[in-house]
């Protein structure tokens, strides 16, 4: 068998920093007429998650949905400001990405690539080509697609969490007219909160996804910890 080449994994500082600091700090601190002004300014701080979403898809060549989708948010929020819609839209928008990730999670159930092992079933924390062949000697593959069943209904309800504060977040903060310094300011603030009030709550219930899932794993195959994930 042939070894592959261990993947490089995204710095999450870096992350963080680049779609969520730097652009929430631009909105807030430098879209009005004295620094970038808000068209400039929004253009300007939705450039660099753009940018880095872009990059990270052509360095690592996986076009998957997921990723798609965050950057048709980008472009939707700044479509939003620069055509000054109303900014319900904004509400609208910040549900609709999560809660259509959460239904191709459920719809991917009845395809041959479910997404579950997008999000955590896969190569970066699982061993599955050991933990496959755990499962046929123990004779328990039925049970583990059952309980990989189970992992993805948690997974769906962990986006359907997201979708909701989402809107409440956006509907509660984004109140001004698009287009105007207030509205990028709102935009900013939204974006500095979406990681403690929305991602940390929607992460718990991964966790706990992949603690279920995993769980199984070392129930059905017998096999140690250390063999289960992926240890480099």
């Amino acid at each position: 068998m042939t070894a592959h080449p261990p993947e490089e994994r995204e710095n999450v500082f870096i992350s963080l920093l680049i779609n969520i600091v730097i652009p929430s700090v631009i909105l807030m601190k430098f879209t009005s007429d004295a620094y970038l002004g808000s068209v400039y300014g929004l253009l300007v701080a939705l450039a660099f998650p753009l940018v880095y979403g872009l990059w990270d898809l052509i360095k690592h060549r996986k076009f998957n949905i997921v990723s798609i989708l965050g950057l048709v948010s980008i472009l939707l929020t700044g479509g939003i400001g620069l055509l000054e819609l109303d900014p319900k839209w904004v509400a609208i928008k910040e549900a609709s990405i999560p809660l259509i990730i959460g239904l191709l999670v459920l719809i991917s159930l009845k395809t041959p690539y479910p997404l579950v092992k997008t999000f955590i079933y896969n190569e970066k924390i699982i061993n599955v080509d050991k933990v496959e062949q755990a499962l046929q000697q123990q004779g328990t593959v039925a049970l583990f697609e059952k309980r990989l069943t189970y992992s993805t209904y948690l997974i769906a309800c962990s986006f359907l969490l997201s979708a909701i504060l989402n809107y409440g977040l956006a509907k509660v903060i984004v109140t001004s007219p698009a287009g105007t310094v207030a509205f990028n300011e709102e935009l900013g603030k939204m974006m500095a909160l979406s990681y403690p009030v929305i991602a940390i709550p929607s992460m718990v219930v991964l966790m706990f996804a992949l603690w279920f899932l995993v769980s199984g794993i070392r129930k059905l195959t017998q096999l140690p910890w250390e063999e289960i994930f992926q240890v480099k």
